[in-house]
């Protein structure tokens, strides 16, 4: 199978990349990345000179760009998205025009070329705020509660709409948190345990009882390689970890195995559009084959060490140097 990838230099995108490249040993991979804040060529240094492997920095707004590398490829997993709910409240230009302009551009180019699969990767914020003793289904109302959830609700709207109008064989993963390695520093985990080594504060939102449903990225990227292969055209797929953590647990739980005191962790006003709780029903994926391959405790060790032993990775990132360099050594295609 010939798979176009895009954003497979981002944190799920490349660990989706390696786990395709080593579980499929007759499939190659076009990675499209634009390589924005959150891309890092260095998260697939040890794949790049796979002759199964492509790489090639752009946009996935580029129409022309898109519809030529599309050419013969039987499936696209279309991954890049802008991600950080932060930064999308304060702006949402640019969540808008990559997540939801940028998957009509992929789903547009898809149907000319009669792409065989096209699998959009989703998240579970689409449902906003679950109630205590719920969770999600893929049947439930999408209810997203900031610029970022809406932008990925509205792309998920329109590849659905793709298969109900145009039949392209449109297939939806909504994932709960990921976590593991190569996660840029600005997500809870990472960011939580590289503060931590450098004894600086964990600033933790509001009370810090907001809860979220942890799953390893490995265990993810099995999952999403699944649904592309023996998924449902037109079906959505939820893929839970089933590791319902409150925050201020998580952040003692990273500062224990670090052996960092408790006084890191400095309380800070709690984001606007703050999602309580996310839980996700995934009986379906259950159904498919998929349960989680990793206990959470153990992920959570080992993500805590890959960063503890990385610092060459995260610490250029955290201080922005990784920027200039890699404007300079990659150029648009």
């Amino acid at each position: 199978m010939k798979i176009l990838v895009t954003g497979g230099a981002g944190f799920i995108g490349s660990n989706f990349v390696r786990h395709v490249l080593h579980a499929h040993p007759d499939d190659s991979i076009i990675n499209l990345d634009k390589l924005t804040y959150a891309g890092n060529p260095e998260n697939l240094r040890d794949v790049e000179t796979n002759p199964r492997y492509r790489f090639v920095k752009g946009d996935i707004c580029d129409e022309a760009l898109v519809d030529d590398l599309l050419g013969g490829v039987d499936a696209v997993v279309h991954l890049a998205a802008e991600t950080h709910v932060d930064r999308s409240n304060l702006g949402a230009d640019d969540f808008l025009r990559t997540n939801v302009t940028g998957t009509y551009t992929l789903l547009e180019a898809a149907r000319r070329r009669r792409v065989g699969r096209f699998l959009a990767v989703s998240t579970d914020e689409v449902y906003g705020s679950i109630a205590a003793g719920k969770a999600a289904c893929e049947t439930d109302p999408l209810n997203p509660s900031n610029p970022y959830s809406a932008s990925k609700a509205a792309a998920d709207l329109l590849a659905r709409a793709y298969w109900l109008t145009h039949r392209l064989p449109v297939l939806i993963t909504r994932s709960s948190n990921n976590f593991g390695p190569y996660q840029y520093p600005e997500k809870v985990i990472p960011l939580f345990v590289t503060n931590a080594l450098e004894e600086r504060p964990l600033p933790l939102y509001g009370d810090g009882r907001n809860v979220r449903d942890w799953l390893y990225v490995i265990d993810n990227c099995a999952a999403i390689d699944l649904v592309l292969r023996r998924g449902e055209d037109g079906e959505i797929y939820n893929i839970g970890g089933g590791n319902e953590v409150e925050n201020l647990a998580l952040t003692r739980a990273i500062l224990e195995r670090l052996g960092k005191p408790e006084t890191f962790i400095t309380p800070v006003t709690d984001r606007p559009g703050h999602d309580r709780r996310y839980a996700l029903d995934s009986a379906k994926m259950h159904r498919l084959g998929w349960r989680p391959a990793h206990q959470f405790a153990a992920a959570l060790e080992q993500t805590v060490e890959w960063y503890r032993t990385h610092d060459e990775w995260w610490k250029p990132i955290k201080s922005g140097a990784f920027k200039a360099y890699y404007a300079s050594q990659y150029r648009s295609a």
